[in-house]
This record gives C-alpha cells, structure tokens and sequence, in this order.
C-alpha cells in the first residue's frame, strides 16, 4: 500500500523525570511544538524513545497519552518491533487496540535471522493487524539487514505501507526504492540521507534531528515537493551540523540534551544510556546557537 502518510515524522524522544518516571507534561508540550511547527506524524515508543528501558505499564500510559493528546492533529505511529516474533505480534495487536494510526517495525534484533526469516516476521505481524506497518531497518543497530530482494517480496503484503530506510547505503537504498516503487513507500530514517532520499521519490522523513527543528526539517520536504532542489539544498546544508550533532554519541543522548537546552524538558536517559558528555555538552551547545536556536539561561 501506498499513501500512508507523506511529509516528515518525527521519531520522539521520551522524557522522564529527575526520579526516572516519564514526563506526561513535558511530552505534551513536545507533542504541541511538533504539530504546531508542520510535523505531520509522530512517531512514539520507536527507537529513539527509549521503550527497550520501559515497562510494559509504562509504554500503555504513553500510548493512552499520546492517543488522547494527539486526536486527529497528526498521524500516531507506534513502535512495536522485537527480537520475539511473538511478543512483536502482541505489541503489534496492543498498539492497534491503543489507537495507532500505524505501526514502526524494527527488525528483528541480535538474533540475526536470514532473509527469509526477515519475510516471516512481517508477514506473522502484518497478518495479525489490520493497520499499515511500516518497516525500520537499521543495520547498524540491530545486525540484520533488509535487502532489496526481500523488501520487494516483502511490499507484496497488504498492509505494508512502507520502509523506514537507515542502512546508510545509499546504493543500496535505490534498489530498494526501484524494487517497491508503487507497490509501498520509502521513508528516510537517516538525517544525512534526507534530500537524497527524497529525491529518489522518498514519500517522507522520519526524523531524530526534527526533535529539535521540525519546522525546518518540514520546510526541506516542501522544498523537495516543489522541486525547489537549490532551495532544499540551502536549507539540508544548514541542518547538517546540528544533524551530524544529534549523533556525537548515541541517539538519543544529543538530542534529549539538545530538548533539555531549548526548553524541551528531555530530561535524562535510561540506564545503561548515560547524559552527555560534558565535552560534548559545550560542543552541541555552540552548533544549537550556530544554527540560530535560543538556548534557556
């Protein structure tokens, strides 16, 4: 399927609190800049929000949250992937009970199941909801890798509406783009690769960076939708510091700091994530006030 969802999503941090408990408040306030700035679907409980630290309790009180605040303002996509097919499935059947517009699929983690074993997780997952799934590979993180060949077949399923696309190769991602073209969408799941991707016929962007400027960010895809490519050049050349920032150490440290000195309330992350560095804090500090951005006293 096609159509899901076109324009950018932001992949939201989750805040907590000082004592570990999540921000209800400062999501809020989150979930309102989002909206108000252009964003046109929120994704939540992905990768960048941290759900591999959080109870099962705790990722339904997001979900209520989230369904309640958000309403109709923009689509609600939650993560529901895991390295057990079946609890994948749960989550996968949860989420939709929630009021999931959609769902975000990581790969299958750790594991390193094959190409085929890829296939059978998200025909096990499509099969047992009625709402799009979008599919996130991200090799670097999880060790399994969706080849060209296998999204092609796996684009065939009804309700796959797309691919979250953060290999990194971007040879590998215009096969994979001329391989489902029609069939389902390709998103960007890699700040750098935005542009690129879009001009490849990408529908959209799932964005960590848009945490922090999504007004920007949103103003990159219309700038691509109108086939303004020097005025999206423009715009990409100013984000990429304060991209190639949210990434100094691992997401989502820089960008729930980033939140944290703009107002944002990211607070801190989970164990084993640790705050960044102070080094590191001074370093993000300057690229935020470079790119024009007030940071709280």
């Amino acid at each position: 399927m096609t159509n899901f969802f076109k324009g950018t999503a932001t992949a939201m941090i989750t805040p907590f609190t000082a004592d570990g408990k999540i921000d209800l408040e400062a999501f809020g306030k989150m979930i309102d800049f989002q909206i108000e700035n252009g964003t046109d679907a929120l994704v939540i409980l992905g990768t960048t929000g941290e759900p591999a630290t959080m109870s099962e309790e705790e990722k339904e009180e997001v979900m209520r949250f989230s369904v309640k605040k958000i309403g109709k303002r923009a689509k609600i996509v939650f993560g529901s992937g895991s390295n057990c097919t079946a609890h994948a499935v749960e989550a996968s059947k949860k989420a939709e009970a929630m009021g999931a517009d959609g769902l975000l699929v990581v790969t299958p983690y750790y594991n390193k199941c094959t190409q085929n074993g890829i296939y059978e997780y998200y025909k096990t997952i499509t099969e047992a909801v009625n709402i799009p799934v979008i599919c996130y590979n991200v090799p670097p993180r999880t060790g399994v890798n969706i080849l060209p060949a296998t999204m092609e077949k796996i684009a065939s399923l009804d309700n796959i509406a797309g691919i979250k696309e953060a290999c990194g190769n971007m040879e590998q991602i215009c096969e994979t783009a001329r391989r489902i073209r029609g069939k389902c969408d390709l998103y960007s799941g890699d700040d750098n690769l935005n542009l690129p991707i879009l001009a490849i016929g990408g529908a959209g962007l799932i964005s960590v960076a848009s945490n922090i400027i999504p007004k920007e960010t949103k103003a990159l895809y219309n700038y691509m939708a109108a086939g303004d490519l020097a005025s999206a050049n423009a715009i990409q050349d100013k984000m990429l510091p304060l991209i190639d920032a949210m990434f100094m150490e691992v997401n989502p440290i820089p960008a729930k700091a980033a939140a944290e000195m703009i107002g944002l309330c990211g607070g801190k992350p989970r164990a084993p994530l640790t705050e960044l560095e102070p080094a590191h804090k001074e370093q993000l500090a300057s690229v935020l006030k470079n790119f024009g951005l007030n940071l709280k006293a």
